[in-house]
């Protein structure tokens, strides 16, 4: 089952980081952008965040889970709620992705 955008643009607008989260249709499901880079899905309404240091000091305990079926489950995705506190922190400290190199 593929994801609602209703359901991605609520996530969007609980998380009250404005135009800095964004997201993209990806093969029926979501990836939800902040600054330009994925930190994380929604899989058939599911909300699944990248799991970084700070990402896992926020949250606790979690568990992690595949996005989809088929998925490695060492991506190691966390499937979590909604929480709008500490979202930045499952960006963490990754760097920008590099531009691309013109010629």
């Amino acid at each position: 089952m593929a994801s609602d955008v209703d359901f991605v643009a609520h996530v969007c607008g609980q998380a009250g980081l404005g135009n800095a989260l964004s997201y993209r249709k990806m093969f029926g499901e979501y990836a939800l952008y902040l600054d330009g880079r994925v930190v994380a899905l929604v899989c058939d309404n599911m909300l699944f965040v990248k799991p970084t240091d700070a990402g896992r000091a926020l949250l606790g305990a979690v568990e992690e889970a595949p996005p989809y079926p088929g998925a490695s489950r060492t991506g190691g995705w966390t499937r979590c709620s909604m929480t709008a506190s500490g979202s930045g922190a499952c960006c963490g400290r990754r760097p920008r992705p590099k531009a691309p190199r013109t010629r």
